[in-house]
């Protein structure tokens, strides 16, 4: 499904009200802002100082967010080339915006490459049609610190576990998704 091109908005911290450019790209489903502000309102208390990775940034609604309320730093990776450009552009008007770092790289393949150092905050909400839970979620153990949180994000049917080493949190649904919050440990 494609969707006209449009903008979503942070609706938090000291970036709250800008705008965020929305591709008209196949599987680019930004977070709604009900399901964000939920989803902040949970993690308020970790941000602060965070290091964040959204592995699957599209807009980038979540990854500066995170930082718009508090983390210090966020790696955003996303496959597309014309939206790691976007993203780009908005962090580079952002006061601040230096503590997003854009990287073009397919989620499942990053992770396999060198380590960009532990993560406190995981963002995991990949384009469903391409089922990327199963490729992402096993390598994520390097990537993170030892009392890591890990957000996924899947369609309301599918019941999506980060295993074991992981327990639920918090989570939510709409009408047509489930997300969760885990704590590592």
């Amino acid at each position: 499904m494609t969707r006209a091109p449009g903008s979503v908005r942070i609706i938090g911290g000291r970036w709250r009200g800008t705008r965020l450019p929305v591709a008209d790209a196949a599987g680019l489903r930004p977070t709604s802002d009900r399901t964000r502000e939920t989803l902040f309102n949970w993690l308020q208390p970790a941000l602060p100082g965070a290091r964040v990775l959204d592995l699957f940034a599209g807009s980038g609604a979540l990854g500066l967010e995170a930082i718009s309320r508090g983390a210090r730093e966020a790696l955003l990776v996303e496959r597309d080339g014309r939206q790691c450009e976007s993203l780009r552009a908005v962090a580079g008007r952002l006061e601040g915006g230096q503590a997003a770092t854009i990287v073009q790289a397919d989620a499942p393949a990053f992770l396999r490459a060198p380590l960009h150092g532990r993560f406190d905050v995981v963002f995991v909400d990949p384009p469903f049609a391409a089922g990327l839970w199963e490729s992402v979620l096993p390598q994520l153990g390097p990537w993170l610190a030892d009392e890591a949180w890990l957000y996924v994000e899947a369609p309301l049917q599918r019941n999506i576990e980060p295993g074991a080493d992981w327990r639920l949190h918090r989570e939510g649904s709409t009408r047509e998704t489930r997300h969760a919050l885990y704590r590592r440990g």
